[in-house]
């Protein structure tokens, strides 16, 4: 259960990367549709007719953010609770809870530019916790107590 552990934190920091290059290759696409003469305005937003280069990256940030990295985050909390680390679940929980933090940040982005600040830092928070709860799984007992010293 130690490895699933690692494995399941270090998915959660790859699709963390995954994230931040989907949305930079989708407003990428966005600002050269626009600067090609492409408008966009709240009729545009609602409508599915538009199509320019990196426009599937809106699409696979938002699918793996709402879905695939809360699942992610559900499953080591789960794991987490067999792999019997020191601290184990406590990282886990604090995933859980900074996920959920992430999507709510990421639907009140919609409407609340700060709310998107604060979504990106987190994402980072977020990066870095699941790399924490990662070497947790893959310290021995006495590195694990010489960090702690």
């Amino acid at each position: 259960m130690r490895s699933a552990y690692k494995v399941i934190a270090n998915l959660i920091a790859l699709a963390v990367v995954v994230q931040a290059g989907t949305i930079a290759f989708a407003y990428s696409g966005l600002g050269v549709w626009i600067q090609d003469g492409g408008t966009l305005d709240a009729a545009a937003m609602e409508s599915e007719d538009i199509a320019f280069t990196g426009v599937v990256g809106f699409m696979i940030h938002g699918i793996s953010g709402t879905m695939l990295i809360p699942l992610l985050a559900i499953a080591l909390l789960v794991v987490s609770f067999f792999a019997k680390l020191p601290k184990g679940v406590a990282a886990a929980v604090v995933l859980v809870v900074l996920v959920a933090l992430q999507v709510t940040l990421g639907i009140l982005g919609h409407s609340t530019p700060y709310a998107g600040l604060l979504h990106g830092l987190n994402a980072l928070v977020i990066f870095g916790g699941a790399l924490h709860a990662a070497r947790l799984a893959s310290s021995t007992v006495t590195e694990r107590e010489e960090v702690l010293a």
